[in-house]
């Protein structure tokens, strides 16, 4: 089932911070209500991820549905389909928030996975079924997804990506933004520590998001969510 809404309707009165990149509306394929009544917890990261990268996205992801917590993420390739697809199979539910009008694709054959989002949980898009997007759209929708969830986990980025978008917008939004703790170490990277310098906080376990976010007010009255 598809529907339009103002960001408004889904999430509640926004404050100006909040307001300042939100969308003037968004597009729905699925259950809405999977932006009403869950917490949400992006994990997004490089669409060319290395091996660890993806094991990462997909045991993340995975301790997060088993949480009864909603996956977030891109439905690109690399990280975004890891966490898409560990949290399915844990049992849970996602969200894939694109850069396309609803109509389209991107990547092409993302094309099944996205049809399968529409029937059985949420595709979101800020972009209607005549507008134009093209590489930009991408960066815009990470700052809408940041908007959407309660937090934000970076798993694996290089300093170009456009992943990094999101995690400022996070930081930004005063939204909990994570990073793994190992990227801390490679020393070819400048984004983890200045980050951390403006408050995203390294990853140890799952559990760090927990502590985060709001499981008992929000989860609590939409188990049957899932």
């Amino acid at each position: 089932m598809r529907s339009t809404l103002q960001c408004d309707d889904i999430l509640g009165p926004l404050d100006e911070v909040e307001r300042y990149h939100a969308p003037k509306r968004l597009y729905l394929e699925g259950d809405a209500a999977l932006l009403q009544r869950t917490v949400r917890v992006a994990v997004v990261g490089s669409r060319d991820a290395s091996a660890l990268g993806l094991r990462r996205a997909r045991r993340i992801s995975t301790e997060l549905a088993r949480e009864r917590i909603v996956v977030v993420s891109g439905l690109a390739r690399g990280v975004d389909h890891a966490a898409h697809t560990a949290a399915i199979e844990a049992g849970g539910r996602t969200i894939a928030v694109i850069g396309t009008p609803l109509d389209r694709v991107y990547p092409p054959e993302h094309a099944e996975l996205q049809a399968e989002f529409a029937r059985a949980h949420l595709v979101v898009s800020q972009f209607g079924p005549k507008d134009e997007t093209g590489r930009w759209s991408f960066p815009e929708r990470n700052r809408t997804m940041a908007l959407l969830s309660h937090a934000t986990v970076i798993v694996e980025a290089g300093d170009s990506s456009g992943t990094l978008h999101q995690a400022w917008e996070a930081l930004r939004l005063g939204r909990p933004t994570f990073f793994m703790r190992s990227l801390l170490e490679d020393t070819t990277l400048a984004w983890p520590r200045k980050l951390l310098d403006h408050g995203a906080q390294p990853l140890a376990s799952v559990q760090d998001v927990l502590d985060e976010v709001p499981f008992v007010e929000v989860a609590a009255v939409g188990l049957d969510a899932f």
